[in-house]
């Protein structure tokens, strides 16, 4: 298979930053990269574009350096916990997913990719609790706290600080104050014991995206180009 340079003209996932010189795949340059516009040829012409750029592209890492560390403190502080239906083994109903945790984090103002998380095994099937892995910029990742309690089907967890016990908690006041009583209600019908329940903390910023697609996914369109 043919390879060829290319000239990140962005930052690009599994992939490298703005301005790194890469040695990819022919197809992937010419089919995706290039006409995308993440990725310039290697050429002199273009190497001598991107020093000029030099001192401001890495002005621009070291800003998203930063943007970083701030969020690995927020996601750090986060705890997530998803209340699923599960078996008397503690063996769940289902899954949780990468999609899923990102879906939650969204919620609390936190927008990243779901191909950036990682969770032991890919999904878990196990009620419990686990540490996941979040990708945030260049080598820099963060460690998230997420909890699997058995319960009903279709319940919401809620999301506490790490290292918060939930007995005490804001979260566990606000979802005692919402669980209705138990018992039949006054007209007869039973409670729905059921009810989704979803307690936030305050939002935090919003991450920021990095463009492009994994290379892994575009191998296989450059076989059929």
């Amino acid at each position: 298979m043919k390879r060829v340079k290319i000239i990140l003209n962005e930052d690009v996932y599994n992939l490298g930053e703005e301005g790194d010189v890469r040695e990819v795949a022919a197809g992937y340059a010419r089919n995706f990269l290039i006409p995308k516009g993440l990725a310039v040829p290697y050429t002199k012409h273009y190497l001598a574009r991107f020093e000029d750029r030099r001192s401001s592209i890495e002005r621009r890492k070291a800003d998203k350096r930063q943007t970083a560390l701030g969020l690995k403190e927020r996601i750090e502080a986060l705890r997530l916990v998803f209340d699923m239906p599960a078996g008397a083994s503690g063996k769940l109903f289902g899954s949780v997913t990468s999609a899923q945790v990102a879906d939650r984090l969204l919620k609390e103002g936190l927008q990243i990719e779901r191909k950036k998380i990682e969770l032991p095994g890919h999904t878990i099937k196990i009620a419990g609790e686990y540490e996941a892995s979040v990708k945030l910029y260049a080598d820099e990742s963060a460690t998230l706290s997420i909890a699997i309690n058995p319960g009903s089907e279709g319940a919401v967890g809620a999301t506490r600080s790490a290292g918060e016990e939930p007995a005490g908690s804001v979260d566990a006041v606000a979802e005692t104050a919402a669980e209705p009583p138990s018992g039949p209600s006054s007209d007869g019908d039973p409670t729905d014991e059921s009810a989704e329940r979803n307690v936030s903390v305050e939002g935090v910023p919003v991450a920021s995206e990095s463009a492009g697609n994994d290379p892994d996914e575009d191998e296989g369109k450059e076989e059929e180009t």
